[in-house]
């Protein structure tokens, strides 16, 4: 199309040109410039264009063909179709114009209607404004008032209680409820909040509620330490089930130290008459309630000393252990809250305090409770327990007394501390057993020593031993069954065995002084070993054996001595060994034996048949020195030692014989013509000496 286009457009500007009429050569200029313009125009448009492919799609939608006529006429067509819808827009806006019209005619309408209304308005402002003025006021004083009303409601029921209230809290007649510790609770809160009134401006309210609270406060706590007096004249600590309100007016109550303490002060006391009356009635069985009762009174039933002091220390623990459960449960179950309590207390009281003491310890101050509760019957148990240690005179019961008493006292330790003041009761009446046990001990000596002569014919034991080691016996069993600390065990028995064993021993070794070698050594070995059997059985005396079985064997030492002794003698060694004293191993002095008186050969000869004769019968000859010795294997064992060294020795002898023979022997002579040798005059060999002897 377009390139038909361009060629029906080339046609009459052809014509054009081969006209006759052609215009002058200026005017050919510009239209050839004109048309080259044009063909440029068309030549540099891109038909990619969206404007010129939107009018080709409106040309295409007409059904245009591209004819001359159709070209012509284009243009006209599209004037015309313009000026029909500029008509049409011409009488659209028209009608817009009209409806304008009425608008406006609308709008002065309201206008002239909204005058009149403000005018109205206007007129109605200035006669309701002072009403309305007047309405405002009323409304913010109401909403004044009701604000006042509010903060007095709420001032009258945190920091007001009302007479009910009152009189729960301060009439002794009202009982100790739980009405009474909420409306107490309450006050505290009151009173602790009028910190907040103090830090206004006008503290006069706040000094008044502080006031009113701070007396209300004090009496109900006036009224709580009576009830609580009152209920501990008629609390049963027997019941586990203690009431669970008594614990909460203590816990509270606590808030008061000074209260809290004579309330303390007082229940110690009414405990300490009531233990002692119980006390007095297991002793004597004399009491008015005879149905708490439940055995025999101590003293009728417990006639043997050491059970009647037993029994009523037994009676003074389950006591201990039965008040300090109960009196547990009654202030210190319910964990921490009365040092709570006491710190508040001491807090809002500082002057009560003491610098550099502890607040509160609920388990000290629970012992130091008990201990005051028990304080008169510690006084008359020291008192019985004294009378039952002096009227006897037998130094083991009082040991034994004291260490039961010791036993004990290891218990109220674990029990109430090692700080309470039982304890000084225990160790009083154990010192004073202790003492008397000294006392009978040293009359038994002083008694026992003017009897002293002499040793028992058979060196055994001395009868006083005996009777001191039966003694030792029963109180080393005493000590044993105490409940004396291990690290303390050894140490704690070196007192009895200097008053009832080191006397009688030194008695033993003043005897022995009077005897000779083997009877001396053979008394105290007796002696030694008596004392050891009896204190063998137990470890806290492990030092002390050691110290006699170190003695024994010094006296062992002397009889293994004395043994050999007697086997060279009675053996005629003697006389050899003691020829050979001054004989060295060098070959000039082994070349003098023979010329010695004791190695002539007939006291050789005499020697050999000495020998002879004792060897035989030589042990059962020596073991019959030592008979009395009560420990046959010590016999056995000092002679076998004793034998071994007479070995030895004759050892000794043999090889200096051997040796001078040796030297003397001459091998150029004819045998008949030798001297018979050392060792053919004293033919025993060592080898048949040990056999014999063993």
């Amino acid at each position: 199309m377009s390139t038909s286009y361009f060629q029906e457009r080339g046609t009459p500007a052809s014509q054009d040109a081969s006209s006759p009429t052609t215009p002058s050569t200026g005017t050919a200029s510009r239209g050839v410039n004109a048309l080259s313009s044009r063909i440029t125009n068309v030549l540099s448009a891109s038909y990619a264009d969206l404007e010129i492919r939107d009018a080709l799609a409106t040309l295409d939608a007409r059904n245009v063909r591209n004819t001359a006529e159709t070209r012509r006429q284009i243009r006209l067509d599209v004037q015309k179709e313009v000026i029909q819808c500029n008509g049409e827009i011409v009488r659209d806006f028209g009608e817009v114009a009209e409806q304008l019209r009425r608008i406006g005619t609308a709008i002065s309408s309201l206008n002239n209607y909204c005058a009149d209304m403000r005018s109205h308005i206007a007129s109605a402002n200035r006669e309701t404004g002072p009403v309305l003025e007047e309405a405002t006021s009323l409304l913010t004083q109401r909403k004044q008032v009701e604000k006042k009303q509010q903060i007095l409601q709420a001032f009258t029921s945190h920091f007001l209680v009302s007479d009910e209230e009152a009189t729960v809290l301060t009439s002794t007649a009202e009982p100790v409820s739980e009405e009474f510790f909420q409306v107490l609770t309450r006050v505290k809160k009151i009173h602790h909040d009028c910190q907040v009134l103090l830090g206004t401006e006008d503290q006069r309210l706040g000094l008044e509620v502080l006031e009113q609270s701070s007396k209300q406060l004090n009496a109900a706590f006036q009224k709580l330490y009576r009830w609580i007096q009152r209920e501990f004249k008629t609390l049963d600590l027997e019941n586990p089930q203690i009431s669970a309100s008594v614990r909460r007016s203590l816990r509270v109550l606590a808030e008061r130290p000074t209260l809290f303490q004579s309330c303390l002060d007082s229940f110690a006391e009414a405990r300490e008459s009531i233990l002692l009356e119980s006390f007095h009635s297991a002793l004597t069985g004399s009491s008015s309630e005879a149905e708490h009762i439940a055995t025999k009174p101590i003293e009728f039933h417990a006639h043997d000393p050491l059970r009647y002091v037993g029994d009523m220390l037994a009676w003074v623990h389950s006591t201990t252990v039965s008040e300090r459960e109960a009196l547990e449960n009654l202030f210190i179950s319910d964990g921490e809250e009365i040092k709570r309590s006491i710190q508040e207390g001491l807090e809002s009281e500082p002057w009560l305090r003491d610098e550099g003491v502890e607040i509160f310890d609920g388990r000290k101050a629970l012992n130091q409770l008990v201990s005051r509760d028990l304080t008169s019957v510690g006084r008359i148990l020291r008192q019985r327990t004294e009378q039952v240690v002096q009227s006897h005179d037998d130094a083991a019961l009082a040991y034994k007394i004291a260490n039961l008493i010791n036993f004990y006292k290891s218990t109220f330790v674990k029990l109430l501390g090692s700080d309470s003041d039982v304890l000084e009761v225990f160790n009083a009446i154990e010192a004073s057993a202790m003492r008397q046990f000294r006392a009978n001990m040293r009359d038994y000596v002083a008694a026992v020593q003017s009897d002293l002569a002499v040793a028992p014919a058979d060196l055994s034991p001395p009868d006083f031993l005996d009777d001191a080691l039966q003694m030792l016996k029963v109180l080393a069993k005493s000590y044993d069954t105490s409940a004396a600390d291990s690290e303390d065990q050894e140490h704690g028995f070196h007192a009895v065995l200097a008053e009832a064993l080191d006397p009688f021993m030194s008695g033993c070794v003043n005897l022995q002084k009077g005897l000779q070698q083997p009877h001396s050594a053979i008394f105290a070995i007796n002696c030694l070993f008596a004392a050891k059997e009896v204190l063998s059985a137990y470890t806290f005396a492990s030092e002390r054996v050691e110290e006699i079985e170190e003695t024994i064997s010094e006296q062992v030492t002397q009889l293994v001595a004395y043994q050999h002794q007697h086997l060279l003698h009675e053996s005629g060694l003697i006389n050899l060994l003691e020829a050979l004293e001054k004989i060295t191993d060098s070959e000039e002095s082994l070349k003098t034996i023979p010329e010695l008186d004791a190695f002539k050969p007939d006291a050789l000869i005499a020697a050999s048949q000495q020998l002879d004769e004792f060897l035989p019968s030589a042990l059962i000859d020596a073991a019959e020195n030592l008979k009395r010795l009560r420990n046959r294997k010590i016999i056995q064992d000092i002679t076998e030692e004793a034998a071994g060294s007479f070995c030895e020795d004759f050892e000794l002898v043999e090889r200096k014989m051997i040796a001078a023979d040796d030297l003397l022997y001459d091998e150029d002579k004819v045998d008949e013509e030798q001297e018979p040798g050392l060792r053919d005059l004293f033919p025993r060999t060592s080898g048949e000496i040990r056999v014999l002897l063993s």
